[in-house]
């Protein structure tokens, strides 16, 4: 079976005028025009192919890769709005329609939006949403509290940002976690910190706990290194400039330089933290 909007394995079967054909082993067979089939190829071969519908809505082969692909989720550029809806760069030729009625707000020709690419059941074609609500799922979530996960930031509420977990689950990093500038469509690496009784996901961009010590201990200490050796803040210093230079909480930076301060790697004063050893 070949699947539209994915990768698949083919073999190559005959060669023709226009390009050669692949097949699944089943019966079923895609063009893979002139232009993308690799020199050298033989009948018989196996090649990675992604498969999708062409000008003509017939499905066909390509060696290039897309920028997202079926049930996934990417950062996509609108190129063109005309009456259809609006059509975005997915990194093929043909370019991905998302239809009015999967808009969740008007979108633009020019900017980015997030975008949710899959297989329409009723024309069988497929296309794009950023109704990214719908196509996540939290039923069966599988997830450990501070279990590291991969995060896209697909909208900012009043609460903090919504995110996609691994590609398919949905959760919520509050404000007061946030001590970086964040944009939506940045993938970011996150780790659970509650899965609620109805499976709401609290996450945070940090570890929790112990190895979050360690964790944050770390990057200071590769931020006073950087720095040349000395950076100048505190266990006192304001809070803001403590978020803005090293993008931590107070409490979280006052941990961290407790024990990198413990193993003598830094000494503390009244003007700011200097490194004592090159470990």
């Amino acid at each position: 079976m070949i699947h539209l909007g994915n990768y698949n394995t083919l073999e190559v079967l005959r060669s023709t005028s226009v390009g050669v054909f692949l097949g699944d082993g089943e019966g079923t067979e895609v063009l893979l025009p002139n232009k993308y089939v690799p020199d050298g190829i033989d009948l018989g071969q196996e090649i990675k192919v992604f498969c999708y519908l062409d000008h003509m809505e017939r499905p066909i082969a390509t060696t290039l890769e897309p920028l997202i692909i079926r049930d996934g989720f990417a950062k996509l550029k609108v190129m063109e709005v005309n009456d259809f809806g609006a059509f975005v760069d997915w990194g093929l030729e043909k370019q991905l329609l998302v239809p009015f009625r999967q808009q969740q707000i008007k979108l633009e020709a020019g900017k980015y939006y997030v975008i949710h690419c899959y297989l329409d059941e009723k024309s069988f074609r497929l296309v794009g949403s950023t109704k990214i609500d719908k196509f996540l799922n939290n039923d069966q979530v599988g997830l450990e509290i501070n279990q590291e996960v991969d995060l896209m930031v697909y909208k900012k509420t009043d609460l903090g940002l919504s995110v996609i977990i691994n590609q398919r689950h949905q959760g919520l990093v509050f404000s007061n976690d946030v001590f970086k500038n964040v944009r939506v469509g940045d993938q970011l690496k996150g780790y659970i910190k509650n899965i609620r009784p109805d499976n709401k996901i609290d996450v945070t961009l940090q570890p929790i706990g112990v190895e979050a010590l360690d964790f944050n201990a770390n990057k200071v200490l590769e931020l006073v290194k950087n720095a040349g050796g000395y950076l100048p803040l505190h266990d006192k210093s304001d809070p803001e400039a403590i978020k803005e230079s090293v993008q931590l909480s107070k409490k979280a930076f006052k941990k961290a330089i407790g024990i990198l301060y413990k193993k003598r790697l830094i000494t503390i004063d009244e003007e700011g933290i200097t490194l004592t050893t090159e470990d």
